[in-house]
């Protein structure tokens, strides 16, 4: 009965301990997305100092991964890693490629890497593939603001598997986030180093609260996205053809802008 107690026990314990969202997963097979980023950093949407030349407003490449929730390329109110603050400040990809590759050897926390060309407007889109695993089903990915001291908008652990199985399709709004290591307050701001570094924190129409900052707009409640990403899974039949380009339509809370 002593023994009895005792593994009752040990297994109530295990049980009530908290699961990673990850280990939900038990889809039985690997997932193939196509993701499609779309740049929504226009003019009429985003009035103040918008970047016009030397240069022009525009996205970095995107670079991403498919990781467990060992790993973690950046976070809100954490501070961001060497490779981050590279990639968000210069848009050097080199170090933070390091990180990532150094993570899936050591914890095996990262299936894959992807990365989808750059933006060379405010608007328009770019897209690439990606392959997620049962025990890697979370996406997390950085594109840079060009130009900006350091600010970046991206995704940190979106959870692709639902139970049993992959989920069909999920978009998801972006909204400017600042790396935390450079002090600078407008689009073209000079080199600034923030000492001692800050932590990643998302820039609002309020924050930070000084009116030369590029994204202060202290009439507005929310700032309208200024990029949108979509996933949608690639079905079995159309493995091996290229995906369509997807044209998003535009959400209600953000202002509608004519491309010409």
């Amino acid at each position: 009965k002593v023994i009895w107690t005792v593994l009752v026990t040990i297994l109530g314990y295990a049980s009530s301990l908290p699961v990673g969202d990850d280990s939900l997963c038990t889809a039985e097979e690997l997932a193939k997305y196509k993701i499609i980023f779309t740049g929504k950093w226009s003019q009429i949407a985003f009035p103040k100092q918008y970047p016009l030349y030397r240069p022009p407003a525009q996205w970095s490449s995107l670079l991403g991964v498919t990781h467990s929730s060992d790993y973690s390329m950046w976070k809100k109110n954490e501070y961001a890693s060497n490779g981050v603050r590279d990639f968000a400040e210069k848009g050097e990809a080199w170090v933070l490629m390091k990180e990532i590759e150094e993570a899936g050897e050591k914890i095996q926390s990262v299936h894959g890497i992807f990365s989808a060309p750059a933006i060379s407007s405010g608007t328009g889109q770019t897209s690439t593939e990606l392959e997620a695993h049962p025990r890697h089903p979370l996406v997390s990915f950085v594109v840079r603001i060009v130009p900006s001291p350091d600010w970046f908008v991206g995704i940190d652990s979106l959870n692709l598997c639902e139970g049993d199985h992959w989920m069909d399709q999920v978009s998801v709004d972006l909204f400017p986030y600042d790396a935390g290591t450079d002090s600078g307050f407008t689009f073209s701001s000079p080199n600034f180093a923030t000492i001692p570094q800050d932590t990643v924190t998302e820039i609002t129409c309020s924050s930070p609260s000084h009116p030369a900052n590029s994204f202060y707009y202290p009439k507005l409640k929310i700032l309208p996205p200024i990029a949108q990403v979509t996933m949608v899974k690639i079905k079995k039949s159309q493995l091996g053809l290229s995906a369509p380009f997807i044209n998003l339509p535009a959400k209600s809370n953000e202002i509608i802008d004519s491309v010409s």
